[in-house]
């Protein structure tokens, strides 16, 4: 079993759409998925809202600090915005390194449908890169 973490600045949206993607496409068995923030948002309602639509339930997520899973032995890490880069703490463990720096949906401004389309715009990209992850690491 490959214990993955995504981390990202709040834990509200770009990790929270990973973490879902991840365990959507991995196989169960071979996969467990965190997700974590340098700080803690809460789980942002239009994320949830944007991956229904397509499919992926992360209405019972939760938003979690990083200091929280210091004792899980890590394979993953996936950082998905450069300030949880910057600011990713030290991990007791071996676990490879990824990053990928995705725009913040939350942070545009904007008409309701601006917003809508930009959160939707940031979901295909991660789901892009989480169906590559998972396929490059075998993990399906």
């Amino acid at each position: 079993m490959k214990n993955i973490l995504v981390l990202c600045t709040g834990n509200s949206c770009r990790s929270q759409m990973a973490h879902g993607y991840l365990a959507h496409f991995a196989h169960p068995e071979k996969v467990t998925v965190y997700s974590a923030g340098v700080e803690t948002h809460g789980v942002n309602a239009l994320a949830i809202a944007i991956m229904k639509e397509d499919g992926v339930d992360i209405s019972n997520h939760t938003s979690n600090n990083v200091d929280e899973y210091f004792d899980i032995p890590f394979d993953y890490v996936i950082t998905v915005c450069d300030n949880a880069k910057e600011r990713c703490p030290f991990f007791p463990t071996q676990a490879v390194k990824f990053h990928h720096n995705f725009p913040d949906p939350s942070k545009v401004k904007g008409s309701t449908t601006e917003v809508i389309d930009e959160f939707r715009r940031v979901r295909e990209m991660i789901k892009k890169y989480c169906q590559d992850f998972v396929q490059q690491n075998q993990l399906n």
